[in-house]
């Protein structure tokens, strides 16, 4: 096997496949960026760490995948086990370690061909899984719709963390303390996904060059900016509560007070070694369903090496690890956004990656004033098309 045969292939990237990667990465980086944060913050893992995994899981993980649309970082499934981990092992350096340790273990894996046993899920597990998370989602993200961000974007428990809610608990004081500025945006969000989404259908180069998930972005702020000088009860703040929040830098800190760096001094720890091996086994199980899964929503029905995507997933978890971030899988939220928003190659993914860096290097104090209502529009949309009222026809 050629582990940089991905590498490879980018050679004979067709530059009129940027109009449908661009406008699907950027819609990936808009779903991605909460998520990266909210997992970090379940996870009880400093904010950065989170980003640090999106961006490897876009950029690196993305350009040696086995798979066109698989879409790689911080997995909400992980969360729990991150945790525990990072108490078990009494400090997130030492855990860091844990990760480097699971990477090695993924890449042999793949070497090994492990990937072969992807093969052995049913077909409808997959569709099952497929319909599940987009419910989950659709039920996860209706708070936020509704102006109510107690929970962490990217918590899929039933019992939340953060709040000690759970899930049909928080719909109701959701509905109970509803923001009006937040459903205004929420609902005008997805008509105009809806709306967009018909004129590309349509054929018109309008809507299909220029991304829904930007327009709605742009709504969002405008809307809140206006509520906050002409109806102030429904300005929802520019504070942690509401808004997407990305760490903003200062090009005065040193990379020591950014980063965080494992440190193998713990090696001596047996309890590392167990860490790792739970995170391998439960990252890799996660990628090889998500793989399959990704392969049956690809319009083009390609067919994913499952192999290549254990070695690239290994690679892309070591370095992770080295430079303080999360573990990584791959997502199926994330891919999902990428196909449905009409990704055709890894360029999608590696663009969305690009957008990462860049919100965490430039963008950040203009990234915060987005608010989460907008996004869990976009967020609702992706739960609707994995778990649309067809799909239950078909299968049935």
């Amino acid at each position: 096997m050629n582990i940089f045969s991905p590498v490879k292939s980018l050679r004979k990237y067709k530059s009129q496949n940027l109009q449908f990667d661009l406008p699907s990465g950027i819609s990936v980086f808009l779903v991605a960026l909460p998520l990266c944060l909210g997992i970090a913050l379940a996870s009880g893992a400093p904010l950065f760490s989170g980003l640090v995994a999106g961006i490897i899981g876009g950029i690196f993980v993305g350009l040696l995948s086995g798979s066109e649309l698989s879409v790689s970082g911080p997995a909400a499934g992980l969360a729990v086990i991150v945790a525990d981990s990072i108490v078990r092992l009494g400090s997130f350096e030492a855990f860091l370690v844990a990760v480097v340790l699971a990477g090695v273990m993924q890449f042999g894996l793949g070497l090994l061909k492990a990937g072969r046993f992807s093969s052995l899920f049913p077909d409808s597990v997959i569709k099952g899984m497929l319909v599940g998370i987009g419910v989950v989602i659709i039920l996860k993200q209706i708070p936020h719709a509704l102006g109510r961000d107690n929970d962490y974007e990217g918590e899929f428990e039933f019992t939340q963390l953060a709040d000690g809610e759970n899930t049909l608990s928080e719909i109701y004081r959701a509905v109970v303390t509803a923001s009006p500025g937040a459903i205004i945006i929420s609902v005008l969000s997805i008509l105009i996904l809806l709306f967009w989404e018909r004129g590309a259908g349509k054929g018109l180069k309008f809507f299909k060059n220029l991304p829904a998930a930007l327009m709605i972005v742009f709504l969002g702020v405008g809307l809140n900016q206006l509520f906050r000088l002409y109806f102030p009860a429904w300005y929802l703040g520019d504070n942690n509560e509401h808004m997407v929040r990305i760490p903003v830098f200062t090009a005065s800190q040193n990379m020591s007070s950014i980063f965080d760096f494992p440190d193998f001094s713990k090696l001596a720890n047996p309890a590392i070694y167990s860490v790792a091996a739970t995170i391998a086994l439960v990252a890799s199980l996660e990628t090889l369903l998500n793989l399959e899964a990704a392969d049956r929503l690809d319009p083009l029905r390609r067919n994913s090496s499952p192999n290549q995507e254990l070695v690239a997933q290994g690679l892309g978890n070591i370095v992770s690890g080295l430079l303080g971030g999360l573990p990584i899988t791959s997502v199926v939220v994330r891919t999902s956004a990428n196909i449905f928003g009409g990704g055709k190659t890894r360029v999608s993914t590696m663009v969305h990656g690009l957008l990462l860096l860049g919100a965490v290097a430039l963008a950040g104090s203009i990234l915060n004033y987005i608010p989460l209502s907008c996004l869990a529009a976009l967020l609702i949309m992706v739960g609707y098309k994995l778990a649309k009222p067809s799909l239950f026809k078909s299968i049935y």
